[in-house]
Order: C-alpha cells, then structure tokens, then sequence
C-alpha cells in the first residue's frame, strides 16, 4: 500500500498536537473519564499520548537500535502536580516541537528500532500520526466536543490498523486476532469517496491469515457511512448503531471482527 509523504506525517503530528491542546484548553473536566478508555480519565490519556510522543522522539533522536524502556524517558510522566491544563498544554506544545523536529531531521529512511520490523524513522511518523489522531478523537468524545480528520490521514489510518492486524496474527500467538478465520468477509464503504481517494476496503477472513485491499467488492456484511465515522467504528471508538452509519448483511461477522482485532 502506497505511503503518504514523511512531511505529510510530520504536518499532521503537529496539526493534531495542536487540536489536542485546544481540547485541554477548552474548559473540558480533565478529571472526566474517557468513554473510550474508561480506564483513564482525561488528563491521564493526555499524558499518556504526549508519552508516547517522547518515547518516540527520543528513539528517533537517538536512531535507537533497541527498544529504550518507557521510564528511561525524560519528562515522559508531564507537568508535576494535576488539573493545571495551561501546564499540561505547554507540556504538549514542547513534546510535538521535539518529536515533528526529530522526525524531520532524521527524514523517514534513518535506522530506528521498531516493533513491527519496519526499522525506520518513517515507520514512527506514520504510527504516531495514528497514534495522537484516535487518541484526540478519545479526548473530544471525553469533552463532548466536534471530531474530524483529513481523508487522507483517515483512510491511511484504516490501512495501517489492517496491517497492525496482520502483524499480530503473525507474531503474537495469544493475541485475540488469531481467531479471525471465518468464513466471510467485511466491506467498509465511506460514502463521501472520491476515486482519487479510493476510502473502501475488503477484508477477506476465510484463510489463515486475514487478506484485505482497498476496493468495491460485496461482502457477507458492508460498513457504510462518512470515512471519519467508519475510521471511528473500526477502532471500536464508534457504535454500530450510531445514526451516521449503516451495517448491511451479516452484523454479527463485523461484531466478531471488532472483538477480537484489539491490538494497540
């Protein structure tokens, strides 16, 4: 599958860094749980997004051949104290300047461990522009705020959560996704596509590994509505019943997909 530009990645780093700031700036409850991961509250997946940032960054900086443990990372845990948003804003602005500046340096083709045996700099740029964009759709849903994204970014985002399945159907022999095989298949159709942007897919499930690509094909059961939404159900950040989207055919086929494709 073709790959956006490394300064496309980069641009959107820095666009959704700086959504996800005006989100922390918004007056929202920082203390609100995340309907999405209700295991954090709003501040906690905040922090836990801009770690994740300067994890990579510092990898990134380093051309980390080798995984560097989490707590080895400077400033990673943010602000000292809690509930202070003008603290955890400035934190976020500083994190995204170091990680679009390190990734722009190293340009996408420099060598940096990765977990998913792609081992460059270009593998980072595109994972943590999925990374921060599903994230701020988790924070607006805590903040009952609007959520978009590019077409562009949205549809590459669909890809790269294909290809995260297939890497853990091959590499993690207790993961949930191993149990896809079934007889069937899923379409997902946005239905504000343009052909030069090309937003369907079909995931085939009847082999021992899941086969997908992008097209128009019929299915045992079709996702359909605007590409933001279908993105936002594929990560499970979205129900099925929600009025923008429509489920035609075999609903439980794409119940099971969305319960056992969870990693990340």
């Amino acid at each position: 599958m073709t790959l956006l530009a490394h300064d496309r990645y980069c641009d959107e780093i820095a666009h959704q860094v700086r959504l996800l700031r005006a989100v922390v700036t918004s007056g929202a409850d920082l203390s609100a749980t995340v309907p999405t991961c209700p295991d954090w509250t709003l501040e906690q997946l905040v922090r836990h997004t801009g770690g994740a940032l300067r994890w990579v960054e510092l990898m990134v900086r380093t051309r980390a051949q080798e995984e560097i443990p989490e707590e080895q990372v400077p400033g990673a845990e943010g602000p000292e104290g809690e509930g202070d948003p003008a603290a955890l804003d400035a934190w976020l602005a500083d994190t995204g300047e170091m990680l679009v500046g390190a990734l722009r340096e190293a340009g996408p083709d420099a060598k940096v461990w990765g977990w998913a045996g792609v081992l460059n700099a270009g593998f980072w740029a595109r994972r943590m522009t999925h990374e921060i964009t599903i994230h701020r759709a988790d924070a607006t849903l805590a903040a009952k705020l609007p959520y978009d994204v590019a077409p562009d970014i949205a549809a590459d985002a669909i890809d790269e959560w294909l290809e995260i399945v297939e890497w853990a159907q091959r590499t993690l022999p207790d993961d949930p996704s191993r149990e896809l095989q079934r007889s069937g298949s899923i379409h997902l159709h946005a239905t504000d596509n343009t052909p030069e942007l090309n937003a369907e897919w079909v995931i085939d499930l009847t082999g021992d590994a899941i086969v997908w690509r992008r097209g128009h094909e019929k299915a045992t059961v079709a996702l359909r509505g605007p590409l933001t939404a279908v993105l936002l159900a594929f990560y499970r950040r979205l129900p099925l019943d929600s009025p923008e989207l429509e489920v035609l055919g075999e609903r439980e086929l794409l119940e099971f997909w969305l319960e056992r494709a969870t990693f990340g």
